[in-house]
């Protein structure tokens, strides 16, 4: 990591910078001779290729429908006891399971065949609270129909703001919930690509093509579904630089190569665009039983990513340092996985990256918000350290200048040079970095997420349809 550090400069280089001395999780399980096989896990079978290929033709197949691994269950709900034997029993150690294509293979059979509800789940990544959504999306959220809702695993509503003839592309789109919500807010000149490897998911989402363009009074579907791999968007076709706006909803910590998936976002994004995205993180780097164990990993809190490495990786792929809107604190409802995470916390959060275009440093300026986005007239958050009232002055800094002129937000504010006289009644003093949130656990402590709840406003949990937790 120390070729990534050399890269980042000025002042919030040493927020930005893990230490030498990262922060580790202890080791909570014991070494053992043997170890139990854990959801079908084969003792001494080779480890699969992991190319993709292999994976799509396999899908194609069936072949793990039709000619299961020794210890694989062959009936969903035998998978699914076998998912709770394994996470009940006090394992000596996670199963052998390693390498991408692994990992992926694994990740499709939970999300496609041992999950069908969000009450198949064993912790809350998938079920964290969000905050109040707008009334007009709420309102699309309506109109999707319940099957696309029921198999959507996602933590919280990716839905960011002016939205209006945007082209976006949903990374790890499953079975289309968000693309539809989107699909609606876009409208007729816009348009929503999702993608997703989970062939299963993908066949659920495109089942309602036509549903939702005659729910919607559409002339033709915005919407169009992939099966591929959101690591290598390239081999599905998608161009340079032909996206607004690109969403992920709790699914890139499932990608072992993280770079690759951020790599892949900024070069489809348009200059101005975003990345604008919900995911877990881990408050420590996880130690290998964690990594390996598959139901965590299923759980999205294996692949999870230690925090401060996220402004590493977007930084030195070319994104702006990354902006934290929301923060939620994960509960582990078993006891068995709360022995194997020890002390290591998790986190669903969400950021935003921007890709600007290469242009002189913007300079620190005020700036007026005039109140034109759909559900957001009277103000705009745009992350933990901004919000920008209607007709209030706020003074920002320089990089907060360089994305509002340079984005989608653009018209939607008055700009005025840094220093002019202003009358006192409403006016912001400029925020200092040192000022800034970038610590999720701390905006979730801080907003009291640690309790789960359900408020009767917010959309963006999947236990909101239920009315409870």
């Amino acid at each position: 990591m120390g070729d990534l550090e050399m890269k980042i400069r000025g002042p919030m280089r040493k927020i930005l910078t893990p230490s030498l001395d990262r922060p580790r999780a202890a080791s909570t399980t014991r070494a053992s001779p043997k170890r139990p096989v854990l959801l079908g896990r084969s003792p001494g079978r080779p480890h699969e290729a992991g190319s993709r290929r292999s994976a799509r033709s396999r899908s194609r197949a069936g072949s793990d429908d039709q000619v299961p691994e020794p210890g694989v269950a062959s009936s969903r709900d035998d998978q699914k006891a076998e998912i709770h034997r394994a996470v009940q029993v006090r394992a000596e150690g996670p199963a052998p399971a390693r390498g991408p294509g692994r990992r992926a293979a694994l990740a499709r059979k939970y999300y496609g065949q041992v999950l069908r509800t969000s009450a198949d789940l064993q912790t809350s990544a998938c079920v964290a609270a969000a905050r109040p959504t707008p009334r007009h999306v709420r309102e699309a959220l309506q109109n999707v129909h319940e099957e696309v809702t029921l198999r959507y695993y996602g933590c919280g509503l990716v839905i960011p703001e002016h939205l209006e003839n945007c082209w976006i592309l949903d990374l790890g789109s499953g079975s289309g919930r968000d693309c539809y919500v989107l699909s609606q807010l876009v409208g007729e000149k816009g348009h929503v690509t999702g993608i997703d490897m989970t062939e299963g998911q993908v066949e659920v989402a495109k089942k309602y093509l036509d549903y939702h363009m005659e729910k919607y009074g559409f002339q033709a579907s915005n919407v169009n579904f992939i099966h591929g791999y959101i690591e290598k968007l390239a081999e599905t076709g998608i161009q340079d630089e032909s996206y607004d706006i690109v969403i992920s909803n709790c699914v890139i910590n499932l990608v072992p190569d993280k770079r690759q998936v951020l790599q892949e976002a900024h070069r489809v994004l348009k200059h101005g665009g975003e990345l604008y995205f919900s995911d877990v993180y881990a408050s420590l780097e996880l130690p290998e039983e964690i990594k390996m164990h598959k139901v965590l990993w299923g759980e999205c809190l294996g692949g999870a990513l230690y925090w401060r490495d996220l402004a590493i990786l977007a930084q030195k792929i070319g994104f702006c340092a990354p902006r934290l809107v929301t923060a939620d604190l994960i509960t582990i409802q078993n006891k068995e996985l709360e022995r194997v995470t020890g002390d290591c916390r998790f986190v669903s959060a969400t950021f935003r990256l921007f890709k600007l275009p290469a242009a002189e440093p913007a300079k620190k300026c005020q700036v007026v918000y005039n109140g034109g986005i759909t559900g957001h007239e009277k103000e705009l958050i745009l992350d933990a350290n901004f919000t920008f009232k209607e007709g209030e002055t706020v003074e920002v800094d320089e990089e907060t200048a360089a994305i509002l002129k340079n984005s989608r937000f653009a018209q939607d504010f008055f700009f005025r040079p840094a220093g002019e006289k202003l009358p006192v009644s409403g006016y912001y003093s400029e925020r200092q970095s040192k000022d800034f949130i970038t610590d999720p656990f701390k905006l979730a402590e801080r907003s009291g997420s640690m309790k789960s709840r359900c408020a009767p406003d917010v959309a963006g949990s999947c236990c909101a349809k239920k009315k409870s937790c």
